[in-house]
């Protein structure tokens, strides 16, 4: 009789779950909002950091362009750390990595208020997504460990979906300091205190501590044994390929809405103050819950249909949602009443990483063969993020089209799940 609560004679899914696996979900879920918070502060108050930086004016064309330059600066730094502290979860451990990744995001997102060249901004961008990215690493490896098999599918959406908590704190953080956007970085130093919960409450994955001792003098997090491994690599590459598609729609498509809404407000003779902030607004409040139910969607939807046919369904869905919303709306109100399932279906196929890269891999290799796939395919979406900016900036190209071609990337994910394996109810590799 299957559990996971896809049967209703059968436990629920979290029937057995311990206090302490429920407070370890608590504190990765923790990292991992604060996580998104400190990437989402950039794209929330870009619209006065750059101007300022530059000496521009807010609708300047260089202004788009750096944004989504900056955005591709993030994800490199991203896969920098990603891979880097994945390795080192792998070796030093689960819990003494959290730890480094939290204090690099939040020391370096608070130097971002003390920044005064455009240059400045950029190497601290890139320093606080290595810790973002390497802090997804760690925390998805760590929930996947903790929890029962039963439990792992929905435990890892959560986990993942409360990203949107760091969204939503981002964005009430840009509207509170509006043009002083240097004080919504100071704030970015708060999540160093997450330090004293993770050191005082966490202990280290048993799956970890088994493995170390069952497996002394092996090494660990070793990216030869991953990329070379005749299962391993062709796993964690074409897992990099499939993350790649998220990331680079996340941010060309979804994070792309509060620009859409801007301009579809300017048309209609808004100012543009008001429709920066109605941008800000519909982005960073409403197509983020709509995300957000996606999320917490997901692993439900994973648990009943399996990881790849979930996957396969959520990206046909959203490169379809994409034009409608784009060309359909004739008013503001309509617009609004569509942005929830564009966030939805955009965005909701993302808690899948955190659920189905850590089933991929062993033990000794886990968090070096997730934060490979989620940060590698970071590195794979800058690229088309520096495209995007570029078509963005070109006179005259209408921005619904621009998000309507970046949007044929979800299609790409179709291909790679053809050759990834099936992981529902199987165990994790050891």
């Amino acid at each position: 009789m299957s559990s996971g609560g896809t049967n209703p004679r059968g436990p629920r899914w979290y029937a057995g779950v311990t206090g302490y696996q429920w407070l370890v979900l608590a504190v990765a879920s923790a990292g991992w909002i604060f996580d998104c918070f400190e990437n989402q502060l950039f794209n929330i108050t870009r619209g006065h950091l750059l101007p300022e930086m530059m000496g521009v004016a807010a609708d300047h064309p260089s202004v788009k362009y750096y944004g989504d330059m900056f955005l591709g600066i993030l994800l490199l730094g991203g896969f920098t750390g990603g891979v880097l502290f994945g390795s080192v979860a792998d070796r030093i451990g689960r819990r003494p990595a959290m730890v480094l990744t939290i204090l690099v995001y939040s020391i370096f997102s608070g130097l971002t208020f003390f920044a005064q060249e455009l240059w400045q901004v950029g190497v601290l961008r890139f320093l606080v997504a290595m810790g973002t990215g390497g802090e997804w690493a760690v925390a998805a490896a760590l929930v996947a460990e903790v929890f029962p098999p039963n439990a792992r599918t929905h435990a890892s959406g959560i986990f993942h979906a409360t990203s949107t908590l760091g969204t939503w704190l981002a964005t009430l953080a840009g509207l509170a300091v509006g043009e002083n956007w240097r004080y919504a970085f100071l704030i970015g130093v708060v999540p160093a205190l997450l330090v004293l919960w993770v050191r005082a409450s966490v202990r280290e994955s048993d799956a970890w501590s088994s493995r170390v001792v069952a497996e002394e003098g092996k090494t660990r997090g070793s990216f030869r044994e991953l990329l070379l491994h005749r299962v391993w690599g062709p796993r964690a590459m074409l897992g990099m390929l499939l993350a790649a598609v998220g990331l680079a729609t996340y941010w060309g498509v979804t994070v792309g809405s509060q620009d859409m809404v801007r301009d579809f407000l300017l048309a209609r003779g808004v100012s543009p103050e008001e429709a920066a902030a109605r941008g800000k607004f519909a982005y960073g409040i409403v197509v983020s819950l709509g995300g957000g139910l996606g999320l917490f969607c997901f692993g439900p939807f994973a648990r009943w249909l399996g990881r790849r046919r979930a996957f396969a369904w959520a990206l046909v869905l959203a490169a379809a949602v994409v034009p409608v919303t784009c060309y359909l709306p004739q008013s503001y109100g309509q617009l609004l009443a569509l942005l929830p399932l564009y966030g939805f279906l955009t965005l909701g196929f993302h808690a899948g990483f955190a659920i189905y890269f850590p089933e991929l891999f062993p033990t000794h290799l886990r968090g070096t063969g997730a934060g490979f796939c989620f940060n590698g395919g970071r590195l794979l979406a800058a690229p088309t993020l520096w495209f995007s900016g570029w078509l963005k900036s070109q006179p005259g190209v209408d921005l619904r089209l621009a998000i309507t071609l970046l949007a044929s990337i979800f299609l790409l994910g179709l291909l790679f799940l053809i050759f990834l394996p099936e992981t529902k109810d199987r165990p994790l590799p050891e």
